[in-house]
């Protein structure tokens, strides 16, 4: 089952010749989800092999224009693509506003339903889930309410040692009993434990989503153990000052956090213009965690199953 991350754009406040705004595309088990849309997101799907109409909710961290102007574009295309199922927006208020002009002034005749949840940026909450993951809210400090997304895989279903079966000459009842993490009873009488029989395929897996905001140890903290963690890294460490009073954080700020986390591996973007190589941003978060990447266009990041 898939787990993977692409990135659609990773620069900050506006586009560039060769960077557009924030935006990502996280499928899990192949069901899609947008993380912020950026001026262009729609784009960047269609480049980048995205389907849009498997697009199955949306985050928007925070309502400055490089995290928002892109969904309402998306929006449009959808209506022409002829989507019916509805669509699922979480982000803060005033978003509500937004979505409603839009939809009075320009897509007024859409064939499918916009639903937009508000999301408290205060709170660490449980934003939706379905079968397969659950998507939680991380409170961020940043200049206007923003809120990161974690993105956590349900645990996979028992599967039952084949060897097992044939050991203890399980039926096919008490196999299905089995799954459901029940303990098995036998016709001699004899009761099997469940974990003897079963065992987890693989460790549920996770991918946590930290954009604009100073470094805070809270939100680090509420993604602990994760498997891949994206930071914002708008400026080099010598831009402390820049970064805190502008609500961001620097490399240094989202190395500290992936090691507060004790992340597995640590993605930054959301580069100022004014680098025009991101390799030193890179270069320099290695210096506290080397497992470091660059937040470059077109680039998935998978997250492979490990044993439970």
């Amino acid at each position: 089952m898939s787990f993977a991350v692409t990135i659609l754009g990773c620069s900050s406040a506006k586009p560039t010749p060769n960077r557009h705004p924030s935006g990502q595309a996280v499928n899990i088990h192949e069901q899609y989800y947008l993380v912020d849309a950026g001026e262009g997101t729609q784009q960047q799907l269609i480049r980048y092999g995205i389907n849009p109409l498997k697009l199955r909710a949306v985050f928007i961290s925070h309502l400055h224009g490089d995290h928002v102007y892109g969904i309402f574009p998306l929006i449009s295309t959808l209506g022409l693509y002829g989507r019916r199922t509805p669509l699922e927006v979480y982000a803060p208020a005033p978003f509500g506003e937004m979505l409603e002009a839009d939809l009075r002034l320009f897509d007024a005749d859409l064939p499918y339903e916009v639903i937009w949840h508000r999301v408290d940026t205060t709170k660490h909450a449980l934003l939706m889930e379905n079968r397969t993951v659950e998507v939680w809210s991380i409170p961020l400090r940043h200049r206007v309410p923003c809120a990161g997304v974690l993105f956590r895989e349900k645990e996979p279903p028992l599967n039952v040692d084949k060897f097992k079966i044939v050991k203890y000459g399980l039926s096919i009842a008490q196999i299905t009993a089995a799954k459901r993490g029940e303990d098995v009873t036998l016709e001699s009488g004899e009761v099997i434990p469940n974990g003897e029989l079963t065992y987890r395929p693989y460790r549920a897996r996770s991918y946590a989503y930290l954009s604009d905001t100073n470094f805070s140890a809270r939100a680090a903290e509420l993604c602990r153990g994760v498997d891949l963690m994206y930071h914002e890294a708008t400026y080099a460490a010598a831009e402390q000052r820049s970064a805190r009073d502008r609500g961001h954080s620097t490399t240094l700020d989202a190395a500290k956090a992936a090691l507060k986390a004790g992340a597995q591996r640590l993605v930054i973007g959301h580069y100022s213009s004014r680098y025009k190589d991101e390799g030193v941003l890179v270069d320099e978060a290695r210096t506290l965690f080397p497992d470091t990447w660059p937040a470059t266009e077109g680039v998935t990041f998978r997250i492979d199953k490990k044993e439970a």
